[in-house]
């Protein structure tokens, strides 16, 4: 049976400070590992949505691949294309909390920052409805990104709607290298999913209307989601723009929260709902994910999110 959503990128675990304000320069107590990486992330949600998902990616053959691959399975993800490296280590994501809300991490991608050809399989682009991209999985080497290329012309030969997360990260491209090296997906996808600041950067222009403008110009038939945290959205199409507020919540763990919003948003557009219909449910996956201690925790099946979404206060 074909797939409804592919994805691609980085897989890891994530291990934690179990406290706020430890620093990670310094000996103390974490918990994990939990399974992570934003593409696998963003599969999870899709999964427990209703939606057939494979991702490719992988994993060391050591107990923390297992970690992450016993969770793929258990959500009934496609892992035929995540690979066990012998030769490498599971990528590790150490983060600590700080009390005003900003992580500190430290990476060590190992195996999750490989990708290559032969994991583009065939039969996964088969009947392939929609493929999504993040910038964090392009800014990870020469090598990725071309592995991603491969893939975005595969998912558009099968016909699939291109889906685009910029996920900028400063550490590893500056805007101006993501422009240029995001700019083929940028220009084919149908969905983007930008924050304001990635909207203004990838597009250089002065203003958020500007920047839609822009994109729409280039393709009036897309959907560009900007993503506003706890607030909640904007939605612009061709025909105007919608602000979708977002949940109120007491927030345990933010990793992950743009990932299950992504996962939302796209589970709800090829169920056939509009694009704000479904940046209502993108936001109730996006308010849940930060209620649960890791990453993928606080994914939850479509019947809870419509739970939630039904007794829960939106914000403003």
């Amino acid at each position: 049976m074909p797939l409804d959503i592919l994805t691609i990128g980085e897989a890891l675990v994530e291990v934690m400070r179990t406290d706020i304000d430890q620093p990670l320069h310094a000996p103390g107590p974490f918990t994990g590992p939990y399974p992570s990486g934003a593409p696998f992330i963003f599969a999870a949600q899709a999964a427990r949505l209703g939606m057939r998902c494979g991702a490719i990616g992988a994993v060391g053959a050591d107990a923390f691949g297992e970690c992450l691959l016993d969770q793929l399975q258990a959500d009934g993800i496609e892992t035929e294309a995540v690979r066990q490296l012998r030769d490498q280590t599971t990528g590790v994501a150490f983060v600590a909390y700080q009390a005003d809300g900003a992580r500190d991490y430290v990476f060590s991608l190992g195996a999750g920052g490989r990708l290559t050809l032969d994991m583009l399989l065939p039969e996964l682009f088969e009947g392939l409805r929609c493929f999504h991209v993040m910038g964090s999985t392009l800014s990870m080497s020469a090598e990725a990104l071309n592995v991603c290329r491969e893939a975005l012309r595969m998912a558009l030969a099968a016909g699939a709607l291109i889906s685009f997360d910029p996920n900028l990260r400063p550490e590893l491209l500056s805007a101006q290298e993501a422009r240029i090296a995001f700019a083929e997906f940028m220009s084919a996808a149908r969905v983007v999913l930008p924050t304001a600041a990635e909207l203004l950067q990838l597009t250089g222009a002065a203003t958020i209307a500007q920047g839609v403008d822009a994109l729409l110009a280039e393709n009036p038939d897309r959907s560009i989601v900007v993503t506003r945290g706890a607030e909640g959205c904007t939605v612009f199409t061709a025909n105007g723009a919608a602000s979708v507020p977002g949940y109120a919540v007491d927030e345990i763990d933010p990793t992950g929260a743009g990932d299950c919003f992504d996962a939302g948003f796209l589970s709800e557009l090829l169920e056939g709902k509009s694009p704000v219909e479904a940046a209502r449910l993108a936001n109730a996956c996006g308010a849940l994910a930060v209620t649960a201690k890791g990453p993928m925790a606080g994914a939850r099946a479509r019947a809870e999110v419509e739970r939630f979404m039904q007794r829960a206060r939106t914000r403003g």
